[in-house]
């Protein structure tokens, strides 16, 4: 009986470091996820900045162009003004922020800050909710979704940025949480955790 005990708590902690561990790379992934964005806004490497479709479906790619940030470019325009859905109920709220030239400065600090929270594994809480809040208004300018009457990806990864570092808080596997909370100033002041 004892030896079946052994195992059952050697195979549950097994999967216990697995689930740990995949935690840890999903907040990684989401990090990448808003650090590329960032990356791709700020230079205009063509994955979404710089890429335009041709009246014959082509993909142009045209790197490092006037649509990057580094070279004056207007980076939520496009997808404020432009890229929203017309029939969101939120749709001219969103397209006179698009308009304004301080989103741009706001937007890609949030994309820098979300990214680096959460792929270092440091201000993940400030990190989440400011994913969160991103993602939110993000769907809110595509309204309704055209695959799913109610969620779109952005939901689902607002949902997931919360639930990992809320979970993983005290199991992080990869980045620098431990050390991060070992800090006089975040032991004061648990919200920089």
């Amino acid at each position: 009986m004892a030896v079946n005990s052994q195992v059952a708590e050697s195979a549950t902690a097994t999967r216990s470091k697995l689930g740990w561990s995949m935690l840890s790379v999903t907040r990684i992934a989401l990090g990448f996820y808003f650090l590329w964005a960032f990356i791709d806004k700020l230079l205009g490497l063509g994955v979404q900045t710089c890429r335009s479709v041709l009246e014959d479906g082509t993909v142009s790619i045209d790197r490092f162009c006037d649509s990057a940030w580094i070279n004056g470019g207007h980076v939520t325009e496009g997808y404020l003004v432009y890229g929203g859905n017309a029939s969101s109920p939120f749709h001219d709220f969103f397209v006179n922020l698009g308009s304004q030239r301080w989103t741009d400065v706001i937007f890609m600090l949030g994309l820098l800050g979300v990214g680096l929270a959460l792929m270092l594994g440091i201000g993940t809480k400030v990190g989440a909710w400011s994913a969160t809040a991103m993602l939110v208004f993000m769907y809110m300018t595509q309204m309704w979704p055209t695959t799913n009457p109610i969620l779109d990806e952005h939901l689902i990864y607002a949902f997931a940025a919360i639930g990992i570092v809320y979970v993983e808080l005290s199991h992080q596997s990869f980045g620098l949480g431990k050390w991060w909370r070992s800090l006089e100033l975040v032991k004061k002041n648990t919200w920089l955790v």
